[in-house]
């Protein structure tokens, strides 16, 4: 939930022209972490928690990538940014050992 919050925050300061680019697709990833987690912990077996958890890991790679492509342009505040890196990579170290 911090990541959807804290990559929430950083898309506000984004270009407008990214509106239906990058913006929707962090707010979406990062949404899909937690949302995938929940999802899965409903279910009724490890196998099928294991599946949510794999699907909420790899959303961590989609908002990796699309942080790192707004670093590589140049977008938004310099340290929220390197606070979503940062963050994002816990939480994938988080999923990966639970």
């Amino acid at each position: 939930m911090d990541l959807a919050d804290l990559t929430y925050s950083y898309c506000d300061e984004l270009p407008s022209k990214e509106k239906y680019n990058l913006i929707d697709q962090l707010n979406s990833s990062s949404c899909s972490v937690p949302s995938n987690i929940a999802e899965g912990s409903g279910k009724r077996t490890s196998v099928h928690f294991a599946e949510f958890l794999t699907t909420a890991l790899t959303s961590t790679f989609e908002v990796e990538t699309q942080l790192l492509i707004c670093q590589r342009r140049n977008y938004g505040n310099h340290d929220k940014l390197q606070k979503c890196l940062s963050l994002v990579s816990e939480v994938q170290k988080m999923i990966f050992s639970f």
